[in-house]
């Protein structure tokens, strides 16, 4: 028989393994102890009003707004009359960002409501509340709401921030209010609520959340160990402390926000038995409001405020544990160790798609509507319609929604203008939007776009530059495994290209690359990482991270070794973006047979058939002729690889080149195979036209700088050497006529899948016609099943 005390030690035994998953494992990297309070909350004087403030209005990001102000119970707005960067700058700090970036007037974040609070403003920047700038007076204004004055404040929170309520006592008679009023409704009562509160519409209007910051601490071994992180505590940070939420009031809506903020599309249910075991383990330390979002915002700062909750002595909250959110990812973001993530990115419908953008989760929005793909207006495009793309393609909430073809305009129709989506769409194309105005008034100046909230992979901290002259240069340094420990080391210089420094530079995110070095010699980098631990990296350019590309893993090849063959990357922010016109290809296509005599230059640059060395002078060959009208439609101007002093002269032609190969013209049968070829090198890369209002900044005649201005196009006219195919020995048929633009990837763009353009042609051995030009990709994936050869420029690379 046990005796109590065999008992009493089983017994806990038992409650020490139950335990035993979560109690011996620190925090996560990042979940460190709280930081000391590095900020003070104000005392304002006794004289000077109370107010709180918000933005407000179409807001294209969390922070930035109309600036509304709260007082005396009602919300109301701030003139731009006299309104600067100082005053900006107060109004910012009061709301917990670090800085203001810049300030907007004539309403352009939309007309406010109600009373306009502030005429006149004048700040000198250190005041610690607009109320205690110089003014009219409160309430006292000639403005009207076509005035109402908005700020763009800067990402970042003012460590310690602490949330001051200074309007406690009305909203808490507020909701005392609306309580009794609910009561007296249920109970068919006499409403017994004191008209003296005069606060009811506080209600309607509470407060939006102003905190340092926000998390999910994963709290359970299981969840520590993923990557990305999609269970835990939510946890707010104020005052420079880590506060979990209570769950008393909390919603489904609230976890749609603060995953969507996390990079997570939607929500799942969890095991709370096991989170209330580990509440009655550790004491939580409470945050001191409830938290009221809709559900469709993009960010937990659009949330509003809940009333203040009645959190005991011994800091338990009354009826609940803390909040816990469990979020499902994107297929592309699935929860595995590291080693078995999975390394393609593929999207997970096929109605939407992001183009043009640096990173994953960031690009020009197009959609499918009748089989072709086109752009979004940005007229009426803001945060919530933003979201719902995001929400779509496997990534959380909008980080912004971008507008005036910000990340580069695409070509082709524009098909919806002036969205309006309520959040909870499944597509955007559900999305009501103006069905009589698809692109009138808007051109592809207007392209909208997105930045999604993606989840923290952990890739940046794999991955360094170092030895450069900014952040946005070096020698390309990788962390790896080695010897059963990991230890920095430098990536084989040999094939190293463009491709690759395009997803160093979107690892680091750092934007596009710029140029792909295979020499860092004037590159020092980090001495303790000089040896090779990374050889035969090829990415397809898509990838997230340098480790997701095919590489030689532990059995290093590299003959040259590291040092100053090691690989470098340089990066940009932005990058062109190539396009050629289709219809110009369909309206110029012609034949010429040409004698042979005519073609010596042309010959000597390997522009014609593999029959034409034993062609007589006077003989002809036939080419099929055409112009090429290249456009810039990037955020950066298109220059050759090459320095000018390396360009290299022809003296038959005349000129100097400046890249090898610029473009690759092929001829495929219906079956993909190849018949007739042709290439042109870029003899003379310049802006031939631009659009209205830019001028042209590249010419080479007399060896002037050769390039591609954004906004601008370079013809390659029919009637130029070697703008042709050399189809002498082609048969009658039909075929398909494919041209690409920059194919060896020598200069770095924003976007590779638009170079490529496709033609169905038809030659009865007299003439030749050429229809369906289209710029790859450009259709549906059915209808360009139907064309053979490459799909885009980069899903092909090597």
């Amino acid at each position: 028989m046990m005796t109590l005390w065999s008992v009493s030690f089983v017994l806990l035994c038992v409650w020490r393994f139950s335990y035993a998953q979560y109690e011996h494992l620190g925090y996560l990297p990042g979940y460190q102890d709280p930081a000391q309070d590095l900020y003070t909350a104000p005392e304002l004087p006794k004289d000077i009003p109370r107010i709180q403030l918000r933005l407000a209005g179409e807001k294209r990001k969390h922070n930035e707004g109309r600036v509304e102000v709260f007082y005396e119970g009602e919300w109301g707005t701030v003139c731009d009359d006299d309104f600067t960067i100082h005053t900006a700058q107060v109004v910012c700090r009061e709301l917990g960002y670090s800085e203001a970036v810049s300030w907007s007037p004539s309403s352009k974040y939309g007309k406010g409501e109600g009373r306009i609070w502030f005429d006149n403003v004048h700040c000198t920047g250190n005041e610690k509340s607009l109320a205690q700038c110089e003014s009219n007076g409160i309430g006292v204004s000639d403005c009207k709401h076509t005035e109402d004055v908005g700020v763009v404040c800067s990402d970042k929170r003012i460590p310690g921030f602490k949330f001051v309520n200074t309007l406690t006592n009305n909203i808490n008679i507020c909701y005392a209010a609306a309580a009794a009023a609910a009561a007296a409704e249920a109970e068919q009562v006499p409403r017994l609520v004191s008209a003296n509160t005069s606060t009811t519409c506080c209600c309607e209007h509470s407060l939006n959340i102003q905190v340092e910051d926000v998390r999910i601490r994963p709290v359970l071994s299981s969840y520590r160990k993923r990557i990305p992180v999609t269970q835990g505590y939510v946890e707010v940070k104020d005052g420079g402390k880590w506060k979990q939420i209570c769950d008393d009031e909390w919603t489904d809506m609230n976890s749609r926000v603060i995953c969507g903020m996390f990079g997570f599309p939607g929500i799942k249910r969890y095991n709370t038995r096991v989170y209330k075991m580990f509440a009655r383990r550790r004491k939580p330390a409470y945050w001191d409001y409830s938290i009221n979002c809709t559900g469709n915002e993009a960010h937990l700062s659009s949330c509003k405020l809940g009333h203040m909750l009645a959190i005991k002595t011994n800091s338990t909250c009354e009826q609940g544990t803390p909040v816990v959110v469990s979020c499902v990812p994107g297929r592309a973001f699935a929860p595995t160790p590291m080693a078995g993530y999975r390394k393609a990115f593929r999207q997970e419908q096929h109605l939407v798609r992001l183009r043009g953008g640096a990173v994953i989760g960031e690009g020009r929005v197009e959609v499918l509507k009748n089989g072709e793909w086109g752009t979004i207006c940005d007229d009426n495009w803001n945060l919530v319609a933003a979201t719902v793309v995001c929400r779509e393609l496997g990534f959380g909430s909008a980080k912004e929604a971008l507008s005036g073809g910000l990340l580069g305009q695409g070509m082709g129709p524009v098909h919806m203008n002036e969205v309006k989506c309520s959040g909870f769409e499944k597509s955007v194309t559900e999305c009501p939007f103006n069905m009589d105005k698809d692109s009138e008034g808007c051109s592809h100046e207007e392209d909208a776009g997105v930045r999604c909230n993606v989840p923290a992979m952990g890739f940046q901290q794999r991955l360094r530059l170092s030895g450069g002259r900014n952040p946005f240069e070096g020698r390309v340094e990788v962390l790896m495994e080695r010897n059963g420990s990991l230890v920095w080391g430098t990536v084989c210089g040999e094939g190293w290209g463009t491709m690759e420094a395009m997803v160093v530079c979107r690892q680091l995110g750092l934007g596009f690359a710029s140029h792909a070095f295979q020499e860092t010699w004037i590159w020092p980098g980090a001495v303790n990482a000089d040896s090779v631990v990374m050889s035969g990296v090829r990415c397809a350019g898509t990838e997230m991270s340098l480790s997701h590309c095919l590489h030689h893993g532990e059995y290093l090849s590299c003959p040259k070794g590291g040092g100053r063959f090691a690989a470098g990357v340089s990066c940009s922010e932005t990058a062109p973006d190539l396009v050629l016109n289709p219809q110009v290809v369909e309206q110029t296509t012609y034949l010429e047979d040409r004698p042979m005599f005519m073609l010596q230059c042309a010959y000597e640059e390997n522009c014609l058939g593999s029959t034409s060395s034993s062609t007589p002078a006077n003989s002809y060959r036939r080419l099929l002729r055409f112009s090429s009208q290249i456009h810039n439609n990037g955020q950066s101007d298109f220059r050759p690889k090459a320095s000018r002093e390396t360009w290299v002269w022809h003296d038959c032609h005349r000129h100097y080149h400046s890249m090898e190969v610029f473009t690759h013209y092929d001829l495929l049968s219906n079956n993909g195979t190849k018949v007739a070829e042709g290439h042109k090198a870029s003899f003379c890369l310049e802006d031939s036209e631009c659009d209205e209002g830019i001028e042209k900044r590249y010419e080479c005649a007399n060896f002037g700088e050769q390039g591609i201005t954004v906004g601008c196009w370079d013809t390659y006219r029919h009637d130029i050497d070697c703008q042709w195919v050399d189809i002498t020995d082609v048969k009658p048929g039909d075929y398909i006529f494919q041209i690409v633009i920059n194919p060896n990837y020598e200069v770095a763009e924003s976007d590779y899948t638009n170079n490529i353009v496709k033609c169905r042609c038809r030659y009865d051995g007299h003439r030749i016609w050429m229809y369906n030009c289209h710029i790859g990709g450009s259709f549906s994936a059915e209808t360009e099943d139907t064309f053979p050869g490459l799909i885009n420029n980069q899903v092909t690379h090597r």
